[in-house]
């Protein structure tokens, strides 16, 4: 669908191990700072999105209401939360761009959060694998990484080892993410080191390595989105072109896990929407929780037919000097993966290249960027087409 809604301003945390002790002190810590960039006061805004996943990282949920306690001159304003998986913050946005588009609104604000290090690793890793679809998948060894690895297995069945492909990703990732000030990671690891597995680098579930799997992060991001009279008095602003969501079967046993049915059906209409084709694109900022996933979807994106994604990667043309730079920011692997958080933070992403503001990320061309955003294995898929105006 053709968009009217634009981002007027935005804020971001870095991402890691914050000393933020709870997803009210993250969201306090970007919702003032994203009503200032747009140069909008409190009062301005008509609604709010929410976007955290939670599912047992705190015992506190009910995450809309904690805005008022993060901004109190937010108290009366209407409040809302989506989750859907490590689409949430995309969730969030799609339902502030239908809240102004209906014309029930002119100014929203979307906020994504997640405070992912306050419980242990091996908790994290089974609220994570709540994502999954638990009658048939809850047991599997390794939590989510376990689910992608048999989709890596899958792959590998199919169309050969996908291995040295997704070392090249985390490779290309990593060094991008040495310029983000916003990065978890911020090492330029080298693809040997990715390739290879060691003590530093051990398989977590084969044949993911650690540096093909995304971190537990924490950290927030927030948008304010306009109606066009609004944002066409900003100083800064970008342009939803086209969005669009769909899903696929939940149960991976009901489906190819290595089509990415869904992620393919989101990107074809956002792109034939904006009326444009992949490589018209400046710049991609991808879902890549594990490097599987980014390589499956350069083909879903119709970069590369099936099982041909790593010839892309070995053309350059996903690198940040490449004609299609691919997560200049670092992506999830890098720049990390609060789930709440990661939506909002790749429009974020997008939205500063697009506007020449992405300091030492900036690419040397940005009209039109790409972002693909999925919950789940590729369950829920949100693509948005973004230019400036």
């Amino acid at each position: 669908m053709n968009s009217s809604t634009s981002i007027i301003g935005w804020a971001h945390t870095p991402f890691g191990r914050l000393e933020a002790p709870d997803t009210t002190a993250l969201m306090a810590s970007v919702i003032p700072q994203a009503l200032a960039d747009a140069q909008m006061d409190a009062a301005d805004v008509d609604g709010i999105f929410v976007g955290v996943y939670n599912n047992g990282f705190s015992a506190q949920d009910f995450q809309a209401a904690l805005v008022s306690v993060a901004d109190s001159r937010l108290a009366a304003t209407p409040a809302t939360r989506l989750e859907n998986a490590c689409a949430t913050g995309s969730a969030a946005i799609n339902a502030a761009c239908d809240f102004i588009e209906s014309g029930r609104g002119r100014v929203a604000l979307v906020v994504g959060a997640e405070k992912m290090t306050g419980v242990s690793t091996p908790r994290a890793g089974e609220i994570l694998l709540s994502g999954c679809y638990q009658p048939e998948e809850a047991a599997v060894e390794a939590g989510f990484a376990g689910v992608f690895a048999g989709i890596a297995r899958a792959y590998a069945d199919r169309y050969g080892d996908p291995s040295r492909a997704m070392a090249m990703v985390a490779a290309k990732n990593h060094e991008n993410g040495v310029t983000n000030p916003l990065a978890q990671i911020r090492k330029d690891l080298g693809l040997d080191f990715c390739s290879t597995v060691s003590e530093k680098n051990p398989f977590v579930a084969p044949p993911l390595r650690r540096t093909d799997c995304s971190l537990i992060s924490d950290g927030a991001a927030a948008l304010v989105l306009a109606a066009p009279d609004v944002a066409a008095t900003s100083d800064r602003r970008v342009r939803f072109r086209s969005r669009a969501q769909a899903n696929d079967a939940f149960p991976l046993s009901r489906r190819d896990p290595t089509e990415f049915a869904g992620a393919r059906q989101a990107w074809a209409a956002a792109t034939a929407d904006a009326g444009l084709q992949t490589l018209d694109l400046d710049l991609i900022e991808t879902h890549d929780c594990f490097t599987i996933a980014e390589l499956i979807q350069y083909e879903a994106f119709g970069l590369a037919e099936p099982g041909q994604g790593h010839r892309i990667l070995e053309e350059g043309l996903t690198t940040a000097d490449g004609k299609l730079p691919v997560n200049r920011s670092g992506g999830l692997k890098a720049k990390g993966h609060p789930i709440g958080a990661t939506g909002v933070s790749m429009h974020v992403m997008a939205a500063m290249q697009l506007t020449g503001t992405a300091g030492d990320l900036q690419l040397p061309r940005a009209d039109v960027a790409g972002v693909f955003n999925m919950g789940g294995a590729a369950v829920t898929n949100y693509a948005s087409i973004l230019e400036r105006w």
